[in-house]
């Protein structure tokens, strides 16, 4: 559960959140190339997609963009401020505040739940997928983007697979090495992995 810091360390982090290439996708060959990783990774649109810590909203703008149906959530109303200022104009996307390891969501209702750089920071992250897995229609998939960074934060690929196995779910994994999911040259581990 996101505390009172957490919630004051995010909103502080909002306005310069998107300047990271991953985060704001600003630079066109970032975005399209994350356009094309999840337009391969989810099912056609109009699918129903749950963008669980969305921050800015940016994915969740990409997505609707392409057709998707979206409820953004994330715990900094500075974050769901920003993410609903980009979205002014667009009907298929939607933001709320509240943390994404007990989304308020409807359960059994969406075709896709996906996370980017979240799971590593939920305070039982088993608890967590098992709640995302929730959220999800009998043929739904979960879409992890994950990492285990150079500074020893995040989580392992390894790990991240291991918790979806252990809960019961298959996973898939696929490491994003490539500089042109992030701007610049990693030498971190970076993944996506479904479920």
């Amino acid at each position: 559960m996101a505390t009172d810091d957490d919630i004051a360390l995010w909103d502080a982090e909002a306005e310069a959140f998107d300047e990271a290439a991953d985060h704001g996708l600003r630079d066109e060959s970032v975005r399209s190339a994350w356009r094309d990783l999840l337009l391969s990774l989810l099912p056609g649109a109009p699918a129903r997609v749950a963008d669980l810590g969305c921050g800015t909203g940016t994915l969740s703008l990409l997505l609707a963009d392409e057709g998707y149906t979206v409820d953004g959530v994330d715990f900094s109303p500075e974050m769901v401020r920003r993410a609903e200022a980009k979205a002014l104009g667009r009907s298929r996307v939607a933001f709320r505040v509240a943390d994404a390891f007990t989304p308020p969501l409807q359960p059994a209702s969406y075709d896709v739940a996906l996370c980017r750089h979240v799971l590593w920071v939920m305070p039982d992250p088993a608890l967590a997928l098992r709640r995302w897995t929730e959220l999800l229609v009998p043929t739904g998939s979960l879409v992890l983007v994950e990492g285990r960074w150079s500074t020893g934060a995040g989580l392992a690929a390894a790990e991240t697979v291991a918790l979806l196995e252990a809960g019961g779910r298959a996973a898939t994994l696929r490491m994003l090495p490539e500089a042109a999911y992030w701007g610049r040259e990693i030498d971190d581990e970076r993944y996506v992995v479904t479920s």
